[in-house]
């Protein structure tokens, strides 16, 4: 077995999933062959690994694309809060839509070791740094953010709003945007909740800087945000109200 020397040792949960039997157990060798991987589960099928991400075990999938039924990328599609996925396929014409869906990395077949060992280093720092940005404590002020095939380490009191695109999210600065590769749901479960309030399903808000709030506008460092009237009052009543009384 391969071991990295890196301590305490995390071990990454992989699903293999793949219609062609050779090609699953090809995969699985090469997990048992690197420390901080462990196989829980081998499928022939997208709609039989549906079973064991709903249970919430997978941290990584070694995902297939090309499969009956539902495809690789339709499957990953259709989550709505992925485990980290490496795609395998005999064909290339796929990794643009794969990176879109923000995958670790594509790996073409026949693969060999040495690349397969490339994507799963890459895949342990990616699951350490989502493992250290939930451990963080309602005093920390920074945060690392998914972007590109890394992250990187911001301070969330300069926020200002959080704008939910559908493959991305936009983190609004005083004076600049950053596009990140993350959901909004798990932003927004990284996030103090006493900080942060969703005022629209595509926006997040940083209550520290709201300007002020006007029937269904909020105003933000002069930018416009709609909010609906049942979370205008929810916002007045839970948060705002509170933090007044709290001074």
């Amino acid at each position: 077995m391969l071991n990295t020397g890196q301590q305490p040792k995390q071990v990454i949960k992989c699903l293999v999933i793949d219609d062609e039997p050779l090609a699953r157990n090809g995969i699985v060798d090469f997990i048992e062959k690197i420390d901080f991987l462990e196989v829980i589960g081998t499928c022939a099928s997208a709609l039989e690994a549906g079973e064991y991400i709903q249970k919430g075990e997978v941290d990584l999938m070694f995902l297939d694309i090309n499969m009956p039924y539902l495809s690789g990328l339709e499957f990953l599609d259709a989550l709505d809060r992925p485990p980290l996925a490496i795609l395998t396929t005999a064909y290339s014409e796929h990794a643009l839509e794969g990176y879109r869906l923000q995958i670790v990395d594509y790996l073409l077949k026949p693969i060999t070791f040495q690349r397969f060992y490339q994507a799963a280093l890459k895949a342990q720092q990616l699951y350490l740094m989502t493992i250290a940005s939930k451990q963080q404590t309602p005093a920390d002020t920074f945060l690392y953010v998914r972007q590109e095939d890394g992250f990187q380490k911001i301070s969330w009191v300069d926020i200002l709003y959080i704008e939910g695109m559908q493959n991305y999210v936009k983190l609004h600065f005083k004076n600049q945007v950053l596009v990140i590769h993350q959901t909004m749901i798990s932003l927004e479960e990284t996030l103090p909740k006493e900080n942060f309030f969703r005022i629209h399903k595509s926006f997040l808000v940083n209550i520290a800087h709201i300007d002020s709030i006007a029937g269904g506008r909020m105003f933000i460092n002069g930018q416009q945000l709609p909010i609906s009237r049942t979370r205008r009052e929810l916002l007045l009543k839970e948060v705002v109200y509170k933090n007044l009384l709290s001074r």
